[in-house]
Parts: structure tokens; C-alpha cells; sequence
């Protein structure tokens, strides 16, 4: 059995604090050579598809906080073996204490040296998804020290309704920001380790700092939802465009279940 593939059973202690905080940070979810093996065929692939061209001095907030490339699996079929993989898969069921997992999409989020913040946002804002059984794993493809742009969270912070309406900006940045510092949530900010994995819901705050080392950051994320997700009606543009780029086909109220929507996990 490939590591990829292997079982990683979590204690009733870490689905708790998950089911707390809609966060976790689990270690030694991947070995070095795993990581190794695909972290190169992920690189290639990125430089490959990759169509972000400016300089980083002539982009805007979002641009300059990571190159984004999405449904990597499509393209290459050991992406897909990583992005299909039932390890990640299985964590994210125990997790959201669910029956399965289907995929929604996957996505490669590289920090260029001297790349810029992400700003505090919540990822959900962008989903026509009728509920937060969500989780999104955040698998960096190095150790990641504070220097190089680690994700941050803002543990519990699924329970504030302020701000789900921002997207990622400088806007999200400064209006988030405040109303986390209002409500007194803790923000955890901490390097990874070479093999630990992050792992968060859909309302969670979230952010990651700049890069300021002279190596790229290189993060593969794979988002899961329930098997059992239904699409809902978009409440914004974005989430208008993902229903088409994500869930094509999908019709509101019913099971989102496309060809590029399988279940991952049962």
C-alpha cells in the first residue's frame, strides 16, 4: 500500500479540538521521500500551467500572494494518484464526522520568494455550498518555517458572521482583522514541519504571512466536502463562477455529483 494511501486513524482527543476550533494541525502525515517524489512532479507541473506573468512589484494584494493552479489532477494522472489518495481522504471524514468525502477541487498555492501576505478571509465566501461540512487540506510540499509564509488561523472564528462576505483583499486584510481582535479569538501562527499537514473548514478565518525567504513555498491543498453536499443557490458572482468551474452540471437542492465531483472516501 502507497503511503498516499495508508490510514491515519485520529484520536477522539483531535476530532475534538477540530470539531472546536474547525482547525488542526496534524504531523508525520507524509514521509520525506513521499513528499519528495511528489513535490517535483507538482513543481513541474506548476511552472507548466502557470500563467502569471507580471512581476511581483505590479500586482495587486492577491496576486502577489501566491501562484494558484487549479484541479492539478486533471492534467497529470500522478497528480491525481496524490490529489486521489485515501489518506488525506479518510483524515477529512473522520474530521467532519461524515459518511465520505467527495473532492471539490484541488489547487497548488506557491509563495514565490518575496511573495506577499494572503489576507485573513474564509473560504467559503466562494462556495454555493449548503453547509460547512468542508475541510480543506493544506500539505506543503517542505517544511515551512514562520519566515516563509506558513497558513495561520484564527481557532474558533467559524462563529463570527462578520466578514463572510469579503474576498480576499486588502479590505478582507483590515476589516477581519479588527473584528477577530474585537471578538478576543486566538490566532495561531506556527511553522510546519517537513510531513505535517493543516486541515480547516470552510468559515474558518485564515491567513499567511510573506515570504520572505529566497525559496519558493510550495503547498498542494485538496478541498473535500461531504459525499452528500448539495449545491445551494449563489449568494455572490464568485460563487456563480464556481458553481460553473467546479460543480458543472450540479443542480440546486440536489447532491452535487459531476464527473469532476467523485467520491473520494466511503
Amino acid at each position: 500500500m502507497k503511503s498516499i494511501d495508508q490510514p491515519y486513524i485520529l484520536t477522539k482527543e483531535q476530532i475534538a479540538f477540530y470539531q472546536e476550533n474547525k482547525f488542526i494541525k496534524l504531523k508525520q502525515v507524509f514521509d520525506a521521500s513521499t513528499l519528495a517524489h511528489y513535490r517535483q512532479i507538482i513543481i513541474d507541473k506548476v511552472k507548466e500551467l502557470s500563467t502569471e506573468n507580471l512581476p511581483l512589484e505590479e500586482r495587486d494584494t492577491y496576486s502577489k500572494a501566491f501562484l494558484q493552479v487549479m484541479n492539478l489532477w486533471r492534467e497529470s494522472d500522478e497528480v491525481k494518484e496524490f490529489v486521489f489518495g485515501k489518506k488525506l481522504a479518510h483524515i477529512a471524514t473522520q474530521l467532519m464526522q461524515v459518511d465520505g468525502v467527495r473532492l471539490y477541487h484541488d489547487q497548488a498555492l506557491f509563495k514565490e520568494p518575496g511573495g506577499g501576505f494572503t489576507p485573513w478571509h474564509a473560504d467559503q465566501y466562494y462556495w454555493p455550498l449548503s453547509s460547512d461540512n468542508t475541510v480543506t487540506a493544506w500539505v506543503p510540499l517542505q517544511a515551512v518555517p514562520k519566515e516563509m509564509g506558513p497558513l495561520e488561523f484564527s481557532a474558533k472564528s467559524h462563529l463570527l458572521q462578520d466578514g463572510r462576505n469579503l474576498k480576499i483583499s486588502d479590505d478582507s486584510e483590515n476589516i477581519i482583522s479588527s473584528k477577530l481582535r474585537l471578538g478576543d479569538f486566538d490566532q495561531v501562527a506556527e511553522a510546519f514541519d517537513l510531513g505535517e499537514v493543516s486541515f480547516h473548514s470552510g468559515w474558518i478565518f485564515h491567513r499567511a504571512g510573506a515570504n520572505t525567504t529566497k525559496e519558493m513555498r510550495s503547498v498542494m491543498t485538496v478541498i473535500y466536502m461531504d459525499k452528500d453536499m448539495k449545491l445551494k443557490e449563489p449568494v455572490n458572482e464568485n460563487q456563480k463562477l464556481d458553481w460553473d468551474t467546479w460543480c458543472p452540471g450540479a443542480k440546486i437542492g440536489e447532491i452535487i455529483n459531476s464527473p469532476i465531483n467523485p467520491v473520494l472516501y466511503k
